[in-house]
C-alpha cells in the first residue's frame, strides 16, 4: 500500500505529494490523517509527514515510511478543510494542517504528561521582534536554540518539561539561552486547568425583549431545519446580544451538539468565559488563547477532542478546535480585524468559519454594534439576514455624546492632552464616586523624538520608523524589531540640545491625569501592561472590584466589557485612526468611537462621551456621535463604490521583501511583468498597479516592496496567482520573499 504524504515544510516546492510505501508492520497504524517520520531527500534526519491519501500503487520509486508518529490526528475533513486554505490564502497545505494539531506537539511525539505542582517555568527576557531580528542576521545559529525560542514565541511561556517534550530541545540549550539573555527561568505553580480558583455564582437565564426573542427564534428555527444559514445581530452596544448567544448554546447543549463562540481580543476572554461559567458550569467549557500556557492549551484541546467540553470559547484559532458534533458557531465583534491572521497562513476565521458550517449544515452567528461594512453589504444582498437590536437590554439610555474641538482649546492656551471639558467631567465623576475610561489608541510615552534645531529624528536603525519614548524603561525602542537605544541629550547630528520629545502615549496620559487629579487611582491597560499570564484578567477585575477611578487604555479596552459604575467616556484623540494609510480609516475611526463610547452608562446612571479631535466635522466622527450608523454606512459605501474598494471588490497584496534593495526591486518589476502579461493574454478582470514601496519601506533590515490588484476574485484569478508563484520560485534569489495577502487589514 502506498501512503500519500504532506512534508511539514513551509517551503513552496514541498507543496506537494510525496508517494511513500507502507511497511508491512506498520499497515495497521497509518491511516489517512497519521503523522509518519519519512527520510526525504538526501536529509540525514526523518522529516514530519502528514498522511493524506492512501491507494494501492505508485509510478514512482518509492522510500518506505520510517515509523508513525499519531495514528489518527487529523480528519478527513481537516484535511480538505487544509487543501481549500492552502488555495486561497496561498500557502502550503502543511501550514493549515498544523494550525489544526493540538498546541505544542508540532515537533514532537507526546511521550508523557506533566504532573509536578511548582515547577521551572521559562519565559522570553527580551522582546519578540528583537529575538526573531537576532535569528534573522545569524546571531543566533543553533537549530535547537532558535527551535526552542520559535517555540516560546508561538506557545508563551512554558514549563521546562513540557519545553523538552514538545520542542525537541535539551535544558542544556534552555541554560544557554538564559545565560544570553534571552529567557529566564522562574519557579511557579503549575495551573492546568485555565479555571482553577474561579468561584462564580450561578445565574438564570434572562427575559429576552422582542427584539432579542426575535432574533433567537430566527436562529432556533434554522438550527431546527439543519440547514446552513447566516446570521448578523445587527445591535447597538447594550442591547443583549451575549444573553441570545447564552440560549442558542443552551438549545444546541439540549439537542446534544457542541457550539464554538469566537472573541476577538484575548482582554474580553475572561469576562465571557465568567458569564458562561455562571450559565453553565466550568465542566462544559473549554477556553483556548495564547495567554494559556502550552500545557493548559494542550490540555484544553483534549477535553474538547474527547467530547467532555461542548462549548468552546476563544480567540481566531479556536475555530480550529478539535469539535466533533459541532452544531452552531458564534463571532462576536465580527469586525474585528484580530479575526484575519496577518501571518502565514493569512485566513480570515469567518470565511474558516462559513465553511465548517456550510459542511455541517448548521448557523453561523455574527454580532457587532458596528458591523464590517463587507458584512452589512453581504446582509444588503440578503446572503445574510439582518437581526437589529435597536434598545438596550435593561432599558439603559444610550450615552450623550459630545465632540471637543482641540483647535480651540489650543486657541484659549491649554496646550494640556485633557480638555477643560473633560477635565470638569472627570472631577464631577471623581466627587460621584463613578468610574472613567480614558482611551488613546497609541502606547507609550512619546511618539517621536526631534530636534529643533536641525530637524533630525530618531529612527530605528533597522525599521524606516521614529522610535517611541517609553518613560519606564527610559529607552528609544522601534516597536517594529524591539531595538532600542538610550534618551537622547543631545542631537547626533549638530550636537544641540533642543532635543524635544513629541506626541502623546498611555504612558503620558496616565502621568498627566496624576499631576491633574493626585487624588485619583488609576490602572493602565495596554500591550506593555498585560505581557504577563493572566495580567488582562487582573487589571480588569481590579478596576471593578476595587472601584478604581480611571482606567487608561488602548483599543484593548474598546469593546465587549461590561462595567456598571463607568459613566464617563473620554476619548484624548478620535484622530489617529483617521490618519493611517487605509482605505477602512473612516470606518475603523466609527467603529472605535461608538465601540468606546458604548462602555458608558450600561448601569442604572445615565452615560457621558467625550470626544476630543481636530477634525469635529470628519463624517465619521459626527455619525459615532449622533449613533448614526445608517447615514456612515450609505455614506462610506458610496465612496467605496465610486472608488472600487471592498466589498465591491477584492483587494490582493502581493508583498515583495529582501535585504537587498536591488533584488527586492527586480522580483517586484518582473512579477508585475508576469501579471501583465496575464492580463493581457487571458483578459483577467483586474486592476493591476505598479510595483511602489510599501508605506513602511523598511523593516528589520528588509526592504519592502509591493503590487495591488484589485479584482472580483475567483478560481481563475486563484490560478494565475498560484502560476505567478510557481514563476516567482524560478527566478528568485536567496534573500528575498514574496507574500500574497488576500483582503489584507493591514495595507502599511
Amino acid at each position: 500500500m502506498i501512503a500519500e504524504v504532506i512534508i511539514q515544510s513551509n517551503v513552496k516546492n514541498l507543496n506537494r505529494i510525496f508517494d511513500y510505501q507502507i511497511p508491512n508492520d506498520l499497515e495497521n497504524q497509518v491511516k489517512v490523517g497519521s503523522r509518519v517520520f519519512v527520510p526525504f531527500g538526501r536529509m540525514k534526519t526523518l522529516e514530519n509527514g502528514f498522511v493524506i491519501g492512501i491507494k494501492e500503487t505508485s509510478e514512482y520509486e518509492t522510500k518506505e515510511i520510517a515509523s508513525v508518529q499519531d495514528e489518527s490526528i487529523l480528519s478527513e475533513e481537516r484535511i480538505e478543510l487544509a487543501k481549500w486554505m492552502s488555495k486561497r490564502y496561498f500557502c502550503n497545505i502543511s501550514d493549515c494542517l498544523k494550525l489544526m494539531l493540538p498546541p505544542g506537539t508540532s515537533n514532537k511525539e507526546i511521550t508523557k504528561r506533566v504532573k509536578e505542582k511548582n515547577i521551572n517555568f521559562v519565559t522570553l527576557k527580551k522582546e519578540i521582534d528583537e529575538i526573531e531580528y537576532d535569528i534573522e542576521i545569524g546571531k543566533i545559529k543553533s537549530d535547537k536554540q532558535i527551535r526552542t525560542l520559535q517555540f516560546i514565541i508561538e506557545n508563551g511561556d512554558v514549563l521546562v518539561s513540557e519545553l523538552e517534550m514538545f520542542a525537541d530541545t535539551s535544558r542544556a540549550v534552555v541554560n544557554t539561552l538564559c545565560k544570553n539573555g534571552y529567557l529566564e527561568m522562574i519557579e511557579k505553580q503549575v495551573e492546568r486547568d485555565p479555571f482553577e480558583g474561579k468561584d462564580i455564582v450561578k445565574t438564570e437565564k434572562l427575559e429576552l425583549n422582542s427584539e432579542q426573542q426575535k432574533a433567537y427564534n430566527e436562529i432556533a428555527n434554522s438550527m431546527d431545519d439543519m440547514l446552513f444559514s447566516e446570521f448578523l445581530i445587527y445591535g447597538i452596544t447594550g442591547s443583549g446580544k451575549t444573553e441570545i448567544y447564552l440560549q442558542l448554546i443552551e438549545k444546541t447543549l439540549q439537542e446534544g451538539k457542541s457550539s464554538i463562540l469566537l472573541v476577538p481580543e484575548i482582554s474580553l476572554t475572561p469576562q465571557t468565559v465568567n458569564r458562561f461559567i455562571a450559565r453553565f458550569g466550568k465542566e462544559k467549557i473549554a477556553v483556548l488563547h495564547s495567554k494559556l500556557s502550552v500545557g493548559e492549551r494542550y490540555d484544553q484541546w483534549q477535553k474538547i477532542k474527547r467530547g467532555q467540553a461542548q462549548i468552546i470559547i476563544g480567540a481566531r484559532s479556536a475555530i480550529f478546535a478539535p469539535v466533533e458534533n459541532i452544531g452552531l458557531i458564534i463571532i462576536d465583534e465580527e469586525h474585528d480585524s484580530s479575526y484575519k491572521s496577518e501571518t502565514a497562513p493569512r485566513y480570515e476565521a469567518k470565511e474558516i468559519a462559513r465553511y465548517i458550517a456550510k459542511e455541517k449544515n448548521i448557523p453561523l452567528v455574527l454580532g457587532s454594534a458596528t458591523p464590517d461594512l463587507e458584512t452589512m453589504h453581504r446582509a444588503e444582498q440578503e446572503e445574510i439576514m439582518l437581526l437589529k437590536l435597536t434598545q438596550r437590554a435593561n432599558s439603559a439610555s444610550i450615552p450623550k455624546t459630545e465632540i471637543v474641538d482641540l483647535r480651540e482649546e489650543l486657541a484659549h492656551g491649554n496646550k494640556s492632552m485633557i480638555s477643560q471639558k473633560l477635565y470638569q467631567a472627570i472631577q464631577e465623576n471623581l466627587k460621584n464616586k463613578k468610574q472613567t475610561i480614558l482611551f488613546l489608541n497609541r502606547r507609550g510615552y512619546s511618539t517621536f523624538i526631534m530636534c529643533r534645531e536641525c530637524g533630525y529624528t530618531a529612527k530605528c536603525k533597522n525599521c524606516n520608523i521614529n522610535l517611541t519614548y517609553h518613560s519606564n524603561k527610559n529607552k528609544l525602542k522601534c516597536h517594529y524589531c524591539g531595538y532600542e537605544m538610550p534618551i537622547l541629550k543631545k542631537c547626533p547630528e549638530c550636537g544641540s540640545e533642543q532635543i524635544r520629545y513629541f506626541g502623546t502615549g498611555t504612558q503620558k496620559l496616565e502621568a498627566e491625569i496624576h499631576k491633574l487629579f493626585p487624588e485619583a487611582s488609576t490602572i493602565r491597560l495596554d500591550v506593555d501592561t498585560v505581557s504577563k499570564k493572566n495580567s488582562h484578567e487582573q487589571i480588569l477585575d481590579k478596576f471593578q472590584t476595587e472601584n478604581i477611578d480611571i482606567l487608561i487604555g488602548t483599543q484593548m479596552v474598546v469593546k465587549g466589557h461590561h462595567f456598571p459604575n463607568v459613566t464617563l467616556v473620554g476619548v484624548i484623540a478620535a484622530d489617529g485612526s483617521l490618519n493611517i494609510d487605509d482605505f477602512r480609516a473612516n470606518e475603523k475611526t466609527f467603529q472605535i468611537l461608538t465601540q468606546v463610547a458604548g462602555r458608558a452608562g450600561r448601569g442604572k446612571e445615565a452615560g457621558r462621551v467625550i470626544i476630543q479631535t481636530y477634525n469635529p466635522d470628519n463624517f465619521a466622527i459626527e455619525c459615532s456621535k449622533n449613533q448614526e450608523a445608517d447615514l456612515f454606512y450609505q455614506t462610506e459605501m458610496s465612496l467605496r463604490k465610486q472608488l472600487k474598494y471592498p466589498p465591491f471588490c477584492d483587494i490582493i497584496l502581493i508583498g515583495i521583501t529582501s535585504n537587498n534593495e536591488k533584488e527586492v526591486i527586480e522580483i517586484s518589476q518582473k512579477l508585475h511583468q508576469y501579471m501583465k502579461k496575464k492580463l493581457i493574454e487571458e483578459k483577467l478582470g483586474i486592476i493591476l498597479y505598479s510595483p511602489v514601496p510599501a508605506p513602511i519601506d523598511k523593516i528589520k533590515n528588509k526592504y519592502r516592496w509591493r503590487i495591488i490588484i484589485k479584482c472580483k476574485f475567483d478560481n481563475n484569478i486563484m490560478e494565475t496567482i498560484h502560476q505567478m508563484l510557481k514563476e516567482y520560485e524560478k527566478m528568485k534569489k536567496s534573500n528575498t520573499r514574496v507574500i500574497v495577502d488576500l483582503n489584507p487589514n493591514n495595507m502599511m
